[in-house]
C-alpha cells in the first residue's frame, strides 16, 4: 500500500473525505417492509407444482344429459349428503317449481339439485332428466319479448342456448352447432315437459345478468304451469349476485363438508373389501404428506370424491405411493385450468368483462396472495384493463363503483379475507389481507396462465412492470419475485419483456425490480448461466443503468452462484463505482447467509493497492453500524438475523455470529485510523453506541465488542490510535 494513498496518514491531514451514502439506491423508497413482502412472496411462489394433466379431460358433468338412470339414482341417494339449508331448498322447489343455487362448480351443486328433484318427482309419479348448459329446445317454452338481440334471451323458438345468437342464425338443432356444446342431440335429448317431472339445468356462465330474471320468471311459470319442477345452476359472478340480490328465484349454494363426502365415497368404493381396507384408506387420508401434495385447505365435493377414488385405489395395491402423492400434487393445477377454460368462453367484449375481472382477480391474488386486500383488488383492476383493451383495443373499460354482494368474487377464486399486518420497517400495520384457500393454488395460477396461454403474457408483462414501478415494496417487491418466476419459466421471453425494459428504465425502483427479478430466475439451474452471462456484459459494458443493475442483482448472491464469485464480480464493480451502489449489494451479502466470507473479502479489499476496493470496504463497514438490518432483505432465508431484524447489521451479526468479532473489529480500527475515512467512522461509531444505549441486549453486544477497537489481535495497538479510538468513547 503506497504512502502517497494517505490511508495511514494521521486523522487530521487532508484528503478527499469518504463519506456514508444517506440513502440505498432507491433513495430510501423500498427498503422498509421489503423483509417481510419478500419472505412472503416466496414462500407463496417457491412451491412445486404437480402435473396438471395426468389423466383425461374429466366429464363436465356427473352424469351425462338426457333421463337420469335409476341406478344413478339410487347410487346418489347412498352418497349424497345434505347441505346447510336443504329444507328450506326443499319447500321453495315444491312451492314455486323451480330454484336457482348459486355457487362454484365442483362444490356439489349438481347433486344437491338432482337429490331435490328425485325426491320431488318420486312423489310426483315422475322421473328426473339432465338438461344441457343453456335450455335445449323442445321444451315449448314460449317466446320472449321485449328484448335486444345478442342478450341471450330467447327469440322464434323462446329457447336461448347462449349469449349472442341474434334472431334467425338457426336453432340449435340445425347444422352449425357441433355436438357437446351443451345441447341435447337425438335420443338422449328432452323433447317435452313431463308433468311431475324434475329437470336439471345449468346456465353457461357467460349469461348477460340483466336477461337472468326475465328468464327464470317465464321458467318458472312454465314448470309450474306443467306441475313439475327446474333446479337451475348459476355459477358465481354478476349473473349469481343479481339472483341473490332478488331473493326470488336463488339461494346461495354452501358445500357439504369434504371429510364427509369423502368418508361417504370411501365406504361405498370400498364397501364389499376387507374391513382393513376402509381404515388404511382413511387412516392415509390425514397424513401430513398428502395434505402437503394436495395443496389445498380443504377439498371441494367434487375434489373429495375423486380423492376418495384414489385412496381406494391406493389402499387395494393399484396405485402406488408415489403415484398417488403425484395425483395430488395435481388436483390445484386442474383447479387453475378449468379457471382458464371457463373465461376463454366468451369472445368480445363487453360480454367477456366480467370473466376477464374474474381471471385478472386470479392472477394478482397469485401475486399478492397473503397481503392486504386494497393492494390485491387495485393490481387486479389493472389487469383487467389490460385484459381488456389487448382483447378489445377499442374499448376502454370502467370499473363498477359498487359490489352487490361485497366479497362475493374472492368465493369464485377460491380466497378468504381475514385480518393480517403489513410491514413497514419500524412498525406494523393492521390490514385485511386476502389469501387463496391453499398454499398451492398460487403457483398454480401463475404457472397456467404463463404456459398455457400465450396471449396473457404481454398484458401480464406491462402490468407486472408497471407494478414494479410502484415506491411501496409491499407491490413491487412481489411484483418483481414473480416476474423472476415467470421468467424462469421462458427465458429469452422474460429477459425481452420483462427483465430488460425494466434495467433501462430511469426508475431507480424499477431497476432495483430487474435486478430482483433476475436473481429469482436465477434459482433455476438451467437459467443461471445465462443470467450471469448478461450480468457480466453489463458490468463491463458502458451502460450506466445496466451496470448499476448488475451490481444490485450480484446482492443477492444468486445469478453468479455462490458468494465468492459475487464478491468477486461487485470488486470488479467498484472500479467503475463511487461505491454507492456496491457497498449497499456488499451490504446485502453480509446480511445474509455467509457473513464470515464477506468479511473475509472486505479484510483482503482492505489490503488491496486499488483505492476502489479499499474504499468499498471501507464504505461497507461503516454502513454496517448505521443500516438496520430489516432494511438488507434478501432472497434467502437468514433465520439466525431475525430476532434481530431492528438492530443495525454489525450489531446483529455480532450476537448471531460471535466468531466474526475479530475480522469486524479489524474493519472499524481501520475505517477510525485511516485520514480519508476517520470523521465518518467516528461519526458512525458514536450513532451506533448512542442507539444501543436504549438496548441492554445490544449495549451488551457492544460492550463485549468495543474493547477489540484498542488492539489488533494480541497486540495493543499504537499509542495514537488507541489514544483517538478512546477520546471518541469518552465524547458519548
Amino acid at each position: 500500500m503506497s504512502a502517497s494513498e494517505d490511508v495511514d496518514a494521521p486523522a487530521g491531514s487532508r484528503g478527499r473525505r469518504l463519506d456514508i451514502p444517506k440513502s440505498g439506491p432507491l433513495d430510501g423508497a423500498g427498503q422498509p417492509g421489503g423483509a417481510r413482502t419478500a419472505r412472503e412472496a416466496r414462500a407463496h411462489l417457491h412451491i412445486a407444482v404437480g402435473p396438471a394433466r395426468l389423466c383425461a379431460e374429466p366429464a363436465p358433468y356427473p352424469l351425462p344429459e338426457g333421463p337420469v338412470p335409476r341406478e344413478e339414482l339410487d347410487r346418489l341417494r347412498r352418497l349424497y349428503r345434505t347441505v346447510p339449508g336443504y329444507a328450506a331448498m326443499r319447500d321453495h322447489l315444491r312451492r314455486t317449481g323451480l330454484l336457482a343455487l348459486c355457487g362454484e362448480p365442483g362444490t356439489g351443486r349438481a347433486w344437491t339439485g338432482l337429490a331435490l328433484l328425485a325426491e320431488l318427482s318420486e312423489l310426483a309419479g315422475g322421473g328426473v332428466s339432465r338438461l344441457g348448459s343453456g335450455i335445449p329446445h323442445g321444451l315449448g317454452i314460449p317466446h320472449l319479448s321485449g328484448l335486444p338481440l345478442g342478450s341471450g334471451i330467447p327469440y322464434g323458438h323462446g329457447i336461448p342456448y347462449g349469449p349472442g345468437i341474434p334472431d334467425g342464425s338457426g336453432t340449435p338443432l340445425e347444422t352449425g352447432i357441433p355436438h357437446g356444446s351443451g345441447i341435447p342431440h337425438g335420443a338422449s335429448g328432452v323433447e317435452k315437459t313431463e308433468r311431475g317431472h324434475g329437470y336439471l339445468l345449468e346456465l353457461p356462465p357467460d349469461q348477460p345478468d340483466f336477461a337472468i330474471e326475465p328468464l327464470l320468471d317465464r321458467l318458472r311459470a312454465h314448470f309450474a304451469g306443467h306441475e313439475a319442477f327446474c333446479v337451475v345452476l348459476v355459477a358465481g359472478g354478476p349473473a349469481a349476485d343479481r339472483l341473490l340480490g332478488g331473493r326470488r328465484h336463488a339461494v346461495p349454494y354452501e358445500p357439504p363438508a369434504a371429510a364427509d363426502v369423502l368418508d361417504r365415497h370411501l365406504i361405498e368404493l370400498l364397501a364389499d373389501r376387507p374391513t382393513g381396507l376402509l381404515e388404511t384408506a382413511r387412516a392415509t387420508a390425514w397424513r401430513p404428506e398428502l395434505a402437503e401434495a394436495l395443496g389445498l385447505d380443504e377439498p371441494r365435493p367434487g375434489e373429495a370424491a375423486r380423492l376418495a377414488g384414489l385412496l381406494a385405489a391406493h389402499a387395494e395395491g393399484r396405485l402406488s405411493e408415489e403415484r398417488l402423492l403425484e395425483h395430488c400434487r395435481s388436483f390445484a393445477p386442474d383447479q387453475a385450468r378449468a379457471w382458464f377454460l371457463e373465461t376463454g368462453r366468451p369472445g368480445a367484449l363487453p360480454a367477456a368483462l366480467p370473466a376477464l375481472r374474474a381471471a385478472a382477480l386470479r392472477i394478482a391474488l397469485a401475486v399478492f396472495n397473503g397481503s392486504a386486500h386494497s393492494l390485491m383488488a387495485e393490481a387486479a383492476e389493472l389487469l383487467a384493463w389490460e385484459l381488456a383493451v389487448t382483447l378489445d383495443p377499442q374499448y376502454a373499460p370502467g370499473r363498477p363503483l359498487f359490489a352487490a354482494r361485497p366479497g362475493a368474487s374472492l368465493a369464485t377464486a377460491r380466497a378468504v379475507h381475514g385480518d393480517g399486518v403489513e410491514d413497514l420497517g419500524d412498525a406494523s400495520v393492521p390490514v385485511r389481507a386476502v389469501w387463496f384457500e391453499g398454499r398451492r393454488l398460487a403457483p398454480a395460477v401463475l404457472h397456467e396462465s404463463w404456459d398455457a396461454h400465450h396471449n396473457l403474457r404481454g398484458p401480464m408483462a406491462r402490468w407486472l412492470r408497471g407494478l414494479c414501478d410502484d415506491p411501496r415494496p409491499q407491490v413491487w417487491v412481489r411484483a418483481a419475485v414473480a416476474a423472476g418466476v415467470l421468467c424462469a419459466r421462458d427465458y429469452l421471453y422474460g429477459l425481452v419483456e420483462l427483465a430488460l425494459p425494466l434495467a433501462r428504465t430511469d426508475s431507480p425502483v424499477q431497476r432495483m425490480a430487474a435486478a430482483t427479478a433476475l436473481a429469482e430466475a436465477s434459482r433455476a439451474p438451467g437459467v443461471r448461466p445465462a443470467v450471469n452471462g448478461l450480468l457480466r456484459d453489463w458490468a463491463r459494458g458502458d451502460d450506466e443503468r445496466e451496470r448499476e443493475t448488475a451490481a444490485l442483482a450480484h446482492g443477492y448472491g444468486l445469478a453468479a452462484g455462490s458468494i465468492v464469485a459475487s464478491l468477486e464480480e461487485l470488486g470488479r464493480i467498484a472500479c467503475a463505482d463511487d461505491g454507492r451502489i456496491t457497498s449497499y449489494s456488499v451490504l446485502r451479502l453480509l446480511a445474509g447467509t455467509e457473513p464470515e466470507t464477506v468479511l473475509a473479502a472486505l479484510t483482503r479489499w482492505l489490503r488491496d493497492t486499488r483505492r476502489p476496493r479499499r474504499d468499498l470496504a471501507l464504505l461497507t463497514v461503516l454502513r454496517a453500524v448505521t443500516t438496520r438490518t430489516s432494511h438488507l432483505w434478501g432472497l434467502c432465508e437468514v433465520p439466525e438475523l431475525e430476532p434481530y431484524a431492528a438492530w443495525p447489521l454489525a450489531t446483529a451479526v455480532l450476537a448471531a455470529h460471535p466468531g466474526c468479532a475479530p475480522r469486524l473489529a479489524e474493519l472499524l480500527r481501520a475505517a477510525l485510523t485511516w485520514a480519508r475515512s476517520a470523521g465518518a467512522a467516528e461519526d458512525a461509531l458514536v450513532g451506533w453506541i448512542r442507539r444501543a444505549a436504549g438496548d441492554e441486549r445490544q449495549l451488551t453486544v457492544l460492550c463485549g465488542f468495543l474493547p477489540r477497537l484498542a488492539q489488533d489481535g494480541d497486540e495493543p495497538l499504537d499509542a495514537a490510535a488507541a489514544t483517538r479510538i478512546r477520546e471518541v468513547l469518552e465524547a458519548l
